[in-house]
């Protein structure tokens, strides 16, 4: 009996074992719509900043990204849907074509992660309300890849207080 249990130890540390990533980097460059995505982050001109400012905001208790500084921009299919203040307009919805860029920086304000939501319905990787999610790290490398669709980022963008999946409003008044 004493037996059986210590080769079931170590048969479960040998397949933890073998899941762990081979290198010091388990995320891969951005490829396909993950680079598309990345390439439109990248991109900074010709965006409106979430109420009309560059500045970083801390990150609130209730966000889901562990990075403690962000701001948000709009591509300006996007800002139309901005009022005066550059706030998001109570019960939009985004058009088709909308760019949504939340930059997260680390505790030096060093860029860090993109979080992007790209509205293109005819997207194989976009989700059933046409948005494609793509979560990419400064350097190009996916952390989680469009073709999730979203998943696991759904359920906090979907609370009470979203706007089309966005919560600056919410946690930026």
């Amino acid at each position: 009996m004493k037996k059986k249990i210590i080769e079931a130890m170590f048969i479960s540390v040998w397949i933890v074992y073998l899941s762990l990533p081979t290198g010091c980097k388990s995320e891969s460059q951005a490829e396909g719509t993950d680079k598309e995505l990345y390439d439109k982050a990248r991109e900074t001109t010709g965006f409106t900043w979430y109420k009309k400012s560059d500045a970083l905001l801390n990150t609130t208790s209730g966000s889901g990204h562990s990075f403690p500084y962000l701001r948000t921009r709009y591509n300006q299919i996007a800002a139309a849907k901005l009022d005066d203040t550059g706030k998001i307009v109570a019960g939009s919805t985004f058009a088709e074509g909308s760019l949504i860029v939340k930059e997260f920086h680390d505790s030096s304000r060093k860029l860090a992660r993109y979080a992007i939501l790209f509205k293109e319905s005819g997207n194989p990787d976009a989700d059933s309300n046409g948005w494609v999610w793509g979560y990419i790290n400064s350097d190009g490398t996916v952390a989680q890849s469009s073709v999730k669709k979203g998943d696991g980022c759904n359920s906090c963008h979907n609370q009470a207080g979203n706007i089309d999946y966005m919560l600056m409003n919410k946690y930026f008044p």
